[in-house]
Parts: structure tokens; C-alpha cells; sequence
């Protein structure tokens, strides 16, 4: 009996040493991760990367893991020397082949959501143009200022906001701000200095981990929420 009792508490104690290797290894990569993934997306924010499942260790001398999940908040997409600020970015991966120095990875698959405030969005506009929301899922409100004939017009439109294809060859979507319709005060020229203001294309996916891509949008109070997935994920890289 007193064997077996040393053999338990042997057993327990080595548990105990093997789940605390287990997470510190864990934390370890994760923290690696996390770094990595902030210098590559240039972050003005934070990034948090999460491990699933246990053991982590078998899991990490195989190179696979199940899933990681990531939090970005204040990424920084630049796109055709634009920058458009995505104020959170929440991505799950999926059968992650992990790099040989565990620093990045690729995953079969990914999915997340993304979100751009309509103070993000004003400042993607990069025309004077100030964004709200617009009443309505997928709508925003658009105030903007133009001259004309020597006086200052403020207008607001009401503006759908949409995934399109992309037009330069490469595939992939961009998002689309058109205003649905321009009062054009029956001036000639009015509702095309109008809409130079309040309507505008962004390209984000050039700034998102290779692979993901843009699926859905809509909008409401908070701001743009964005669908993301893909296949063949990039997690991180130099």
C-alpha cells in the first residue's frame, strides 16, 4: 500500500510538472505569435493570440495545432499608399502548420469579423467627408462641404456600402461607399462635385493576412462590421 501511494503521489507531482511545462510552453509561443503578428501589421493597438486545446505539447512537436484564435485591435490596412484603420479584428484558424521557429504559420482554414468605426471610416474618406450610420443596415450617412459659384454647400446623403469586385486584375473585394441620391440644388455640376466628396472604393484585403478575404458587410450603430474567411491563412510571417 505504501508503494502504491508513493507511486500516486509520484504520478500527481509529475502531472502537475508536465501541465505547468504545458502552459508555459503555450504562453511562450503565443506571446511569440503575438509579437510577430503586431510587427506585421504595424498595430497602433494590441494583439492577443489564444492556443486551443490540451496538450499543447504533443501538439506543438508535431507543428499542428488545432486553432488559434487571434484579437487585433487598431490594425492599420494600408492599401494603394491609403491607410484605412480597422478598429477590431477577431480571426479563428484552423489546422495550423506552424513555422520551424514558431513564429508564424499557415492554416487550412480561417474564419473572423472585423469592424471599422464611422470615425475610421471618415478618416479613410480622406475628402473632408464625415461618416455616420445610416439608419438602416448597410447605410451610412455622409456629410460633406463642396464650393460652389463662391459659396460653401453642406449636404448629407444617405449612402449604401457594399463589397465589390475588385478592378485590378488580382481578384478579391473592395468596399464600396455610394451615395444613393445627390441633391444637385439645380445647379449644374453640383451632384458630380457632391458625390467626389461622399463617394469613395477602399481596398482592405491587400492588408489582411494572405489568404483572408472579405465575404459580407453591414452596418449599424457601432459601425461597418466586416465577414472575413479563406483558406491557406498566413497567421504570421517575417
Amino acid at each position: 500500500m505504501r508503494a502504491l501511494r508513493v507511486i500516486v503521489i509520484i504520478g500527481v507531482v509529475l502531472g502537475a510538472l508536465f501541465a505547468g511545462l504545458d502552459r508555459w510552453a503555450v504562453g511562450y509561443v503565443e506571446n511569440r505569435l503575438a509579437d510577430r503578428i503586431q510587427a506585421r501589421q504595424g498595430l497602433a493597438g494590441t494583439s492577443e493570440v489564444e492556443i486551443r486545446g490540451f496538450p499543447f505539447l504533443t501538439q506543438a512537436l508535431s507543428h499542428d495545432l488545432d486553432r488559434i484564435d487571434l484579437k487585433l485591435r487598431g490594425v492599420e490596412v494600408t492599401a494603394e499608399g491609403r491607410k484605412t484603420r480597422l478598429s477590431e479584428l477577431d480571426a479563428s484558424f484552423h489546422g495550423v502548420k506552424l513555422d520551424g521557429d514558431y513564429s508564424g504559420g499557415t492554416a487550412e482554414r480561417a474564419e473572423g469579423t472585423g469592424l471599422i468605426t464611422y470615425a475610421d471610416l471618415t478618416a479613410a474618406s480622406q475628402t473632408g467627408a464625415t461618416l455616420s450610420y445610416g439608419g438602416a443596415p448597410g447605410k451610412v450617412k455622409v456629410t460633406a462641404a463642396v464650393d460652389v459659384l463662391g459659396k460653401t454647400l453642406t449636404r448629407s446623403v444617405v449612402s449604401t456600402v457594399t463589397l465589390e469586385d475588385a478592378k485590378d486584375g488580382k481578384g478579391g473585394k473592395i468596399v464600396r461607399v455610394r451615395a444613393d441620391e445627390v441633391p444637385g440644388e439645380g445647379i449644374p455640376g453640383v451632384e458630380k462635385l457632391i458625390r467626389k466628396k461622399t463617394d469613395f472604393d477602399r481596398n482592405l484585403e491587400s492588408g489582411l493576412p494572405a489568404g483572408l478575404h472579405l465575404s459580407a458587410l453591414t452596418s449599424d450603430e457601432a459601425g461597418v462590421h466586416l465577414t472575413l474567411g479563406g483558406s491557406n491563412v498566413v497567421v504570421a510571417g517575417s
